[in-house]
């Protein structure tokens, strides 16, 4: 079994190399493939051609690293995993294009033919194509309307805060309006008024702003009603975290009325109907700023002007006020207070610069010592930064020469100043380094040919 006879000639074993095999006394030139059965049926045909499998370079270097003493190389996890191809005859590209495998983002370009083929099936989507005769099924969010006040009020109260951020009275409707708070819209004007008690008033006039810019989309009359009327029945509980709280609801209320969000009737009628004396001050408050001369246009500044916004003019005049103010009260407590409700800290170089000159022409040790004391508290508390502290002082330095005409001892007042606020560490050694010094008069005698130095300063 096993042998075939081709013409007379011997056994011809099935894997004996084709070359040997003989057809009628020569060798095949065509090379054809002999395919038969053991049991002596021969059959011949064209042969299947097939390239033998090359190894490619890569499996090449990885076979040249396994040791040459051992004959049985296990088989490598980089080799089973690589995609390159294993014909030999590839130019040493991912196979399928890097489209396929586990962890392969797709072919190139694959993104778009997915878009094109899905589309969009949802009919509130702008790209949806009402051509489009497939029905395909799609997932329609769900969004549970069965939320509790206070969460409600907690979500609503996130994005108010982010509004104090970015200001964009747009953008925070947008987002109001996707909470689906019509049927509690009054949620959204208590949220924010609460929220803007415990900030500062340029915050307090953003969130007038926001209510005002509300009107008529999110939040309507009744709304507003319901809303002031909620707040001003929780101003016992308001007044514990807030003691101004009934002075600020009273601003927010009269803003309302003269942004024509609530009409004046509103204050009416509360009149012999409240018995809470905190409700009390607020409907006064809103009394009085609405029924003073011109109350109307005043009150777009019932929070006062933003600080970035102010003129300059005034807010020097407000700084000298302040040290004024401290200067026969004391208070530093005030003082920082006052400073602080400026919302200014890119000016307080200024409050530095008043400072220093008010010591230096008030010529006296107990202003000079106050001022010290107060400079220190503000440079210990970080309300104003030393980079602000040195920005005054510098600005002293460079107008010492016009200060010195009115202040003849200008210099001398300077530098025992700055030398008390050193020991005090208010400024660095930087400043003290800085400090200028005023210079002398030379004469005839010193071999000037008899003429007087005109620059006294240096």
């Amino acid at each position: 079994m096993g042998e075939v006879a081709v013409n007379g000639r011997g056994p011809v074993m099935a894997g004996d190399p084709i070359e040997e095999v003989m057809l009628n006394g020569t060798v095949s030139e065509s090379k054809e493939n002999v395919e038969g059965f053991i049991n002596g049926a021969v059959e011949l045909t064209e042969r299947v051609k097939r390239r033998a499998k090359r190894p490619s370079k890569f499996m090449t270097k990885e076979l040249s690293r396994a040791n040459s003493d051992t004959q049985v190389i296990a088989p490598l996890r980089a080799l089973k995993n690589s995609r390159k191809s294993r014909n030999g005859f590839g130019r040493g590209l991912p196979k399928k294009g890097g489209a396929g495998g586990k962890g392969t983002w797709g072919a190139l370009g694959s993104e778009l033919a997915e878009e094109e083929v899905d589309g969009a099936i949802d009919s509130n989507d702008p790209n949806y194509d009402e051509a489009n005769p497939e029905n395909r099924e799609f997932k329609i969010k769900v969004i549970d309307l069965d939320r509790s006040n206070e969460e409600l009020q907690k979500q609503i109260s996130s994005l108010v805060a982010e509004y104090f951020d970015h200001g964009d009275t747009q953008e925070t409707y947008l987002s109001l309006e996707e909470l689906q708070v019509s049927t509690r819209a009054h949620l959204v004007l208590v949220t924010a008024v609460e929220l803007a008690m415990d900030h500062k008033p340029s915050h307090r006039e953003m969130t007038s702003v926001l209510l005002a810019d509300l009107y008529g989309h999110l939040l309507f009359e009744p709304h507003y009603t319901k809303g002031y009327d909620t707040l001003i029945k929780n101003l016992n509980e308001l007044v514990l975290d807030t003691p101004d709280a009934p002075t600020i609801l009273g601003n927010f209320i009269a803003r309302s009325i003269a942004d024509d969000c609530i009409p004046p009737k509103f204050l009416q009628s509360y009149k012999g109907k409240v018995d809470c004396e905190h409700a009390v001050v607020t409907l006064a408050r809103s009394d009085s700023l609405l029924s003073m001369r011109h109350g109307l246009v005043r009150l777009d500044n019932v929070w006062g002007v933003g600080g970035g916004t102010r003129p300059v003019k005034y807010l020097v005049k407000q700084m000298v006020l302040l040290l004024e103010e401290y200067l026969s009260s004391s208070d530093i407590n005030e003082a920082t207070r006052c400073l602080q409700e400026l919302e200014v800290p890119h000016f307080h170089h200024e409050l530095v610069y008043e400072a220093v000159v008010m010591a230096i022409e008030k010529m006296d040790t107990r202003t000079s010592k106050m001022m010290i004391e107060l400079l220190g508290s503000l440079h210990r508390a970080i309300i104003i930064t030393p980079t602000q502290m040195r920005a005054g002082f510098v600005r002293v330095y460079e107008d010492m020469p016009q200060i010195c005409v009115d202040v003849p001892p200008a210099y001398t007042i300077l530098e025992k100043f700055v030398m008390q606020c050193q020991s005090q560490k208010v400024v660095g050694d930087d400043v003290v380094k800085k400090l200028p010094v005023r210079g002398r008069k030379r004469f005839v005698s010193e071999g000037d040919g008899g003429r007087v130095k005109d620059d006294a300063y240096f």
